[in-house]
This record gives C-alpha cells, sequence and structure tokens, in this order.
C-alpha cells in the first residue's frame, strides 16, 4: 500500500522539478519589444498580401487558359 503513496510523492516531485526548470529557462528567452513585434507582425501580413494577390492571379492565368483550351 506504500508503494502507490511513494509514487505519487515521485511524480509531484518530477513535476515541481520540471516546472522550476521550466521557469528557469524561460527566464533566459529573449523577449522581442513592442517595436519588434510590430515590425514582425507587419513582415507577415505584408508577405501574405503578395502571395495572396500572386496566387490570385496565376489562378485568374490559369482559368481563362484553361476555358480557351476547353471552349
Amino acid at each position: 500500500m506504500g508503494d502507490w503513496i511513494q509514487k505519487v510523492q515521485d511524480a509531484i516531485r518530477h513535476a515541481s522539478e520540471y516546472f522550476q526548470e521550466s521557469w528557469q529557462e524561460l527566464k533566459k528567452v529573449h523577449w522581442p519589444s513592442r517595436k519588434e513585434t510590430y515590425a514582425a507582425t507587419l513582415v507577415v501580413i505584408v508577405v501574405e498580401v503578395l502571395i495572396s494577390v500572386y496566387l490570385a492571379m496565376v489562378d485568374f492565368v490559369l482559368t481563362k487558359a484553361t476555358q480557351a483550351v476547353i471552349g
């Protein structure tokens, strides 16, 4: 009966160590500033728009080419 109590205590100790070590690692992370975050977000949005426009143009051209061949 005492075996499961030991297993529970070990599990709690391991979980506690895991969270302590994780917290220490998170303190080492270089978090971006608000300005860096805005800049990165803007880059993502611009690239997304450019790719969307490109794919729309390719879709339009392929649709017209397919219609010309078929019809």
